[in-house]
């Protein structure tokens, strides 16, 4: 196998991503090229973007500029979705080499070799290789490698649902997935790496199985009574539409011995008047049915909510009801994004603007509701023995942390001697510099 060097990755943005990061580079391993960080002098630096997050221009500029002063020789190809979406701005950032679209990235090692191979005769142009959006249809599987305690499972990629803030659609495409036997092989390989946590990750993962006459919930299923994924012993539900959280899917996960009580899902604003101006697919009532379904089912769930502040038409009294919706919610932490502009997007439209500082102030207000919320879901497991699933890193004091089966974050005393992915019974004490002190219960 010939050696192409060596390659450092920087992921920006979601678990999706990272996700498919690892992928790529199990690929570009098979290829000949060794992982190293940045700062090892990488031959080939891959920098995969995010449309979602704030200053992405600036975020993948000063990625480059780093890979540009550990060595000024590195190959710099751009993926992703900001590069589906702005080529042509990224072609023109200094030291980038190649930026390739949604579907052309799968293809990371053949463009690499080309394109290396183009520049090494002397072309200096940048490269763009990037097709529309509309014409991709394949469905290319990832799960993240190299943590033996969790790994992020893609299950599903791209969108249907076009709300009027969001640039996925037209990043990464319609909504497709691969069926159920294939999305359990890959399962299969983060299972035999070791992984003992699993997160099921997409753009919208309740929508897997779409054209196939298959579910999600029939995923779920099939993942938990697997042989071969016998030594996961957790899962996780990343993000998933409240529309497309039913009673079937919340009832299966209460009943589950593997899927853990905690939900993440996007509200984005407590009034029916800004979620019909966002064309969001739901109403606050049925999110709040909801809410009550899994608290009924599952008093103890993490409870996870997104939210946007600012968006057009969100009118002081529309940000109240939305504050009022959170105060009386039964989460545990929240998600608070500052609503952008986002070229080619329906808001845009929408007449109302909110002033930039008034929607800085907005975000500090449900920020400081979510620290709430984390507080109080922490301080229900005070004295509390829960299992702990130890992660990778050691803090100053000796401790691993991990997570509850409600993602309740704890550093354990003592814990060091154990290796991540172990779960150790834990007595949670009090909360404090976002997460809880716990102690190795010893009966």
């Amino acid at each position: 196998m010939a050696n192409h060097g060596r390659v450092a990755f920087e992921t920006l943005g979601c678990k999706l991503n990272f996700s498919e990061s690892s992928a790529l580079l199990r690929g570009l391993s098979e290829a000949g090229y060794a992982k190293v960080a940045m700062d090892d002098r990488p031959d080939v630096v891959v920098v995969n973007t995010c449309s979602v997050t704030d200053h992405a221009d600036a975020k993948c500029r000063n990625i480059v500029r780093r890979a540009k002063a550990a060595n000024p020789d590195s190959f710099v190809a751009v993926i992703g979705c900001y590069a589906q979406l702005k080529p042509k701005e990224i072609a023109r950032i200094e030291g980038v080499d190649l930026v390739l679209g949604a579907q052309e990235k799968f293809n990371l090692a053949g463009h690499l070799e080309s394109q290396r191979i183009r520049k090494s005769g002397g072309c200096i142009e940048t490269v763009v290789e990037r097709g529309e959006i509309r014409e991709v249809r394949a469905f290319h599987p990832a799960v993240s490698s190299g943590d033996r305690t969790r790994s992020f499972l893609k299950v599903q990629d791209g969108c249907d649902y076009f709300c009027a803030f969001c640039t996925i659609p037209l990043a990464r495409g319609r909504s497709r997935s691969a069926d159920i036997s294939t999305t359990l092989v890959e399962a299969r390989k983060a299972a035999e790496a070791g992984a003992r946590e699993m997160v099921l990750t997409g753009v919208n993962i309740g929508d897997f199985g779409k054209g196939r006459g298959q579910t999600f919930l029939e995923l779920c299923r099939a993942l938990e009574e697997d042989e071969r994924l016998a030594s996961v012993e957790r899962y996780r539900i990343s993000s998933i539409e409240p529309n497309l959280l039913d009673g079937p899917l919340i009832d299966f996960v209460a009943d589950s011995q593997k899927f853990q009580p905690h939900f993440h899902i996007p509200l984005q604003s407590g009034s029916d008047v800004v979620l019909s101006a966002m064309r969001r697919r739901y109403r606050t009532d049925l999110y709040r049915d909801r809410l009550a379904h899994i608290t009924e089912r599952m008093p103890e769930a993490g409870i996870g909510i997104d939210v946007i502040v600012g968006f057009p038409a969100e009118t002081e009294a529309e940000f109240s009801r939305t504050r009022e919706f959170l105060l009386e919610s039964p989460a545990s932490y929240l998600h608070v994004f500052t609503y952008s502009e986002r070229p080619n997007t329906t808001a845009l439209r929408i007449q109302g603007k909110v002033p930039m500082p008034e929607r800085k102030l907005r975000n500090k207000i449900l920020t400081q509701i979510s620290i709430k919320k984390q507080w109080a879901h922490a301080e229900r497991f005070e004295g509390a023995v829960r299992p702990v699933l130890l992660e990778s890193d050691v803090d100053d004091a000796g401790r691993r942390s991990g997570y509850t089966p409600e993602y309740v974050r704890v550093a354990v005393d003592g814990s060091a001697k154990f290796a991540p992915g172990t779960v150790v019974q834990t007595v949670l004490g009090g909360f404090s510099g976002g997460r809880v002190q716990g102690t190795l219960c010893t009966d």
